[in-house]
């Protein structure tokens, strides 16, 4: 096969920027990190999905690997990785064996890496799953099984489409089980309508959609003006996090405790998305009300969590950890594009030789929405409409 133009992130590259700031990792400036490379595609095989690649969008897991701050990833897998989990692509070649596609077809990713018995990930593509080659590039050849039909009819254009190949199942799978742990506990007859609340980004905005489909309060607590007003249209109430100073101390909890008792009349938030970790979690952890749930798929800012176990106990709280979905869930999420899941995009689309840029951006929390990133300079009649 061919060379394609990539972006790798290489434990050479984390040495040499962590150096650079003297060990500071909040110094640290992601587009250092991030390189253009060329790398070298595997041929084809019967079951394979040759793409080009139209957009993808910004991850968090990007940040990761690149501060290598809760693991060092690229030195884990031996020194270098081609990162990228989310995307949208034409198919331009499929194996022999492939049925679900053909040349033209318009196809999203998704990064369930390594599934267990269950179907749940035990590894994310284009991150810790060995041998795994992301999306951040111009081309990429890909399993079939790794790929949905994109719904080009669901009324959003391509570069919010782009923005949830990753998102939407994380949101889907949250929400599912949010609600169902939640109704072990109580059922639809004593509480059919519940507070749900989010602490800012991508899938706390999708997991409110969700929320606000089936009917519930949604409430999405962010330090984004733009993020929050565009939530807000969709009858989803905004809460300020920089009014509580980001509940940088324990008055400033207290008093986001009683804005939320105010707001929600004494009930306080049921169902809450949370990292679990980083300073949102003692301020959800005080707006839980009994038997409440706090869900999560992150692991930002630390890996590590601690509370208040006998109190959790006494309130009967559960905090739950997820990863991402299994591959029905995947083909799920993706039915509810446009109809419950409408994206924030960021007022910019980055060039591919500004993704650098756009991951710097994205850690320094200055973007108004998801970022995304336009690979191909033209794209495919298909979704020549799509694009603003």
């Amino acid at each position: 096969m061919p060379k394609t133009r990539a972006y790798s992130i290489s434990a050479e590259d984390i040495a040499a920027e962590r150096e650079r700031v003297g060990g500071d990792v909040d110094a640290v400036n992601v587009a250092n990190v991030i390189k253009l490379d060329d790398l070298e595609l595997r041929d084809v095989g019967p079951t394979d999905v040759h793409l080009r690649i139209l957009a993808a969008s910004g991850e968090h897991n990007v940040d990761h690997a690149a501060l290598a701050d809760t693991v060092n990833i690229a030195d884990a897998r031996g020194g270098k990785i081609y990162p990228g989990n989310s995307a949208v692509g034409e198919v331009i070649g499929v194996g022999a064996q492939v049925r679900k596609f053909e040349v033209g077809d318009i196809v999203l990713t998704h990064c369930n890496g390594e599934p267990d018995r269950f179907g749940f990930p035990m590894r994310i593509w284009a991150y810790d799953q060995p041998e795994s080659i992301g999306w951040y590039a111009e081309e990429a050849v890909v399993g079939e099984w790794q790929l949905v039909k994109a719904p080009l009819d669901c009324g959003l254009n391509l570069w919010e489409m782009a923005a949830l190949p990753l998102r939407a199942p994380t949101a889907y799978h949250l929400w599912r089980r949010a609600l169902g742990i939640y109704r072990v506990k109580v059922s639809r007859e004593q509480q059919a309508v519940v507070n749900v609340m989010s602490f800012g980004g991508g899938v706390g905005e999708l997991f409110l959609m969700l929320a606000k489909a089936e009917g519930h309060n949604a409430y999405f607590c962010s330090g984004s003006p733009e993020r929050r007003a565009a939530l807000e249209k969709q009858g989803i109430t905004g809460i300020d996090q920089k009014a509580f100073n980001r509940f940088a101390a324990r008055d400033d909890v207290k008093a986001f405790r009683r804005h939320v008792t105010e707001l929600t009349r004494g009930e306080d938030m049921h169902i809450i998305c949370d990292m679990l970790r980083g300073p949102v979690f003692p301020a959800g952890f005080a707006v839980q009300a009994r038997q409440g749930v706090n869900v999560s798929a992150g692991w930002q800012l630390s890996q590590v969590i601690q509370y208040n176990s006998t109190l959790a106990s006494v309130k009967q709280i559960t905090l739950d950890h997820t990863h991402y979905e299994t591959l029905i869930g995947v083909e799920a999420a993706t039915e509810l594009y446009g109809g419950v899941f409408k994206p924030t995009v960021h007022r910019e689309i980055y060039a591919f030789e500004d993704l650098p840029r756009a991951f710097e951006e994205m850690h320094q929390n200055t973007q108004t929405g998801i970022p995304i990133i336009r690979i191909a300079t033209d794209v495919p009649a298909s979704v020549r409409a799509l694009v603003p």
